[in-house]
């Protein structure tokens, strides 16, 4: 997975809530000051040639949608940063909230219970 700018992943978060866009379309969801026309496509450019983003052609202009689902993208990130971070173990991410007060035991039971439920079904 290639690394995103948080300006490519705001821009990707735009296809993942309205669909596919026209770069008009998409420069009209942001915010002021908005961006140059040339510049918001340079970076939809950038997301196509990343794999991120795919177009249809509509005569002389594009369509503009996502390759990727906000899930899928959400897993793979989640897996890089464990992979960079936590050496791979998912173990460790859960040591390392709870050290940070991030997940109580309440939170654990519940997990657990989760866990217990997913390999009796």
């Amino acid at each position: 997975m290639k690394k995103m700018t948080s300006k490519e992943e705001e821009i990707l978060t735009h296809f993942w809530t309205y669909g596919p866009l026209f770069i008009r379309e998409l420069l009209e969801f942001q915010k002021d000051p908005k961006p140059h026309y040339n510049t918001l496509s340079t970076i939809v450019r950038i997301l196509e040639e990343k794999g991120y983003i795919g177009y249809k052609v509509y005569g002389n202009t594009y369509q503009y949608y996502a390759t990727i689902s906000k899930e899928e993208y959400r897993k793979k990130k989640l897996k890089n940063i464990v992979d960079t971070y936590f050496g791979n173990s998912y173990k460790r991410v859960v040591s390392a909230l709870i050290e940070e007060d991030e997940l109580s035991i309440d939170d654990l039971q519940d997990l657990i219970e989760e866990i217990k439920n997913r390999k009796g079904q």
